[in-house]
């Protein structure tokens, strides 16, 4: 999945828009909850060697929040990493190019019932 397909995808269930906060990195895009403005993901293009990856290739990752249980089973399996620099106990890192399209559109959505609270 690309980051321009979760954006439709997030944009048509939850009207939601990327955000760009920070100059020093154009392509971080958030995505938040209209009425509590909780981020429930965010994608990053991060070096692969950032990630504890080897090479020098630029990774399209997201951060969503899940539960701890679920969290601890994904970090195992392949295309998923410990949260990029956030909590790594509720948040895991998925590298978007390489798990299945209606997986990421499930855990983007539990990620957003869990911060809707």
């Amino acid at each position: 999945m690309t980051r321009e397909e979760i954006f439709q995808y997030t944009q048509g269930k939850y009207g939601t828009k990327p955000e760009y906060l920070w100059k020093k990195y154009p392509q971080y895009a958030v995505l938040r909850h209209q009425q509590n403005r909780k981020w429930y993901a965010i994608i990053m293009d991060v070096k692969s060697e950032n990630l504890g990856l080897e090479g020098n290739k630029i990774e399209d990752i997201m951060d969503i929040k899940l539960n701890p249980e679920t969290v601890d089973i994904l970090q195992s399996e392949k295309g998923f990493l410990p949260a990029y620099h956030m909590n790594n106990s509720n948040w895991i890192s998925i590298r978007i190019d390489l798990v299945d399209n209606d997986q990421i559109c499930n855990f983007i959505d539990a990620s957003y019932e869990l911060t809707g609270k």
